[in-house]
């Protein structure tokens, strides 16, 4: 069993033990559950905008403790207040360290948060919006394409946005039209192997139209304009970022640079 299949297997027990301390019931009446979504997109296409979308990370299965010292509302409002367009909360506990409280402290930024995590059934979805998500992330590696349609028209009921994940060829097929904006991780996750080449070979196979993410094993400005040049407009970078004593002043230095080239 890779790793992947270890994180699918735990998160299978982890929503029926979920549905059963807080049903969908209770999620409803959550405060952020009717709150103004914001628009990745917009956020996304902003030309005033990086278009990075800047990650909080403590720790991964690949690499073990990232940075588990910080805070992730400092962390956040560095990263919000140097340019990022979006915010990646990890939410997994089991593999990454994260929690749903860590998305609802980063409510606190006026800029989209991406609920980053192993999402199969509706459930997690009622729960992203209870937390205060704008989109969530589904992985083409541990869903079937027409999961991936269900999950999305769910999300897109509740107002929420979907980025959808994919990083081989074989996924391409998992594209549909409920997911519009796409991201090709770098990462494969089920070896943990990068190969940042990875998104410019899968950029040419993806649907014209689609708004385009790379994902995973992103560190230099280089990298970011090299994308740009094959035509993404989103980069969600975590790790780099993360690793630094300080990730909101990294992150504020990668902007500086990023902004005179």
């Amino acid at each position: 069993m890779n790793i992947l299949e270890r994180i699918v297997e735990h998160k299978k027990k982890e929503v029926a033990e979920r549905k059963e301390l807080r049903p969908v019931a209770v999620l409803e009446k959550e405060a952020f559950f009717t709150r103004e979504v914001l628009s990745l997109q917009q956020f996304l296409t902003d030309p005033a905008r990086t278009g990075i979308i800047a990650e909080f990370k403590r720790r991964s299965p690949s690499k073990g403790i990232i940075n588990d010292q910080v805070k992730v509302e400092a962390v956040t409002k560095g990263y919000a207040a140097a340019g990022a367009s979006c915010l990646s909360v990890l939410t997994d506990e089991q593999f990454f360290g994260g929690t749903s409280e860590d998305l609802r402290q980063a409510r606190v930024n006026e800029i989209p948060i991406l609920r980053k995590d192993f999402m199969i059934d509706e459930y997690q979805i009622v729960e992203a919006r209870a937390i205060g998500a704008d989109v969530i992330l589904l992985i083409a590696a541990c869903l079937t394409p027409s999961e991936v349609r269900r999950l999305a028209r769910f999300a897109g009921s509740l107002g929420l946005e979907v980025l959808l994940e994919i990083h081989n060829e074989e996924e391409l097929e998992h594209i549909c039209e409920e997911t519009p904006i796409v991201g090709v991780n770098n990462r494969d996750l089920k070896t943990f192997t990068v190969d940042v080449e990875r998104s410019i070979r899968l950029s040419k196979q993806i649907p014209s139209g689609k708004l385009l993410v790379a994902e995973s094993g992103i560190n230099e400005v280089a990298t970011i304009l090299h994308m740009k040049k094959a035509g993404f407009q989103g980069f969600l970078v975590g790790e780099h970022f993360m690793k630094e004593k300080d990730p909101g002043a990294a992150f504020g230095a990668f902007v500086r640079e990023l902004s005179g080239n």
